[in-house]
């Protein structure tokens, strides 16, 4: 039985085009989908039980979510900075995490 294009081991060969199928394939992942896939993803790597091939295209797979969790995450980072910038003005005291300084309070 052939394998489903879902499966990551299924991944073609490293090419820009797999490359974007890859991201493209992942584009629509909400964090939590994306962040549980990669822990899959990474306990397999790590398992060691894959062929050097499917482990590039768990890698493959790997960097993409990664970078939709990255994704999603500075998202929310924009978002939480967005709502405490007083309008019109800029957030000063605030760190780019979002604490406000300690010398800005006393």
């Amino acid at each position: 039985m052939p394998k489903t294009t879902t499966d990551p081991r299924s991944a073609p060969a490293p090419d820009d085009a797999a490359a974007g199928s890859v991201h493209a394939d992942v584009s629509g992942l909400t964090y939590e989908q994306a962040r549980d896939e990669l822990v899959t993803v990474v306990s397999r790597l790590e398992a060691g039980a894959e062929s050097l091939e499917d482990s590039l295209a768990l890698w493959e797979r790997g960097e993409a979510l990664a970078a939709r969790c990255q994704e999603w995450l500075d998202g929310a980072r924009e978002r939480l900075a967005a709502v405490r910038e007083p309008a019109g003005g800029s957030a000063r005291g605030v760190s780019q995490a979002g604490v406000q300084d300690e010398e800005e309070t006393r």
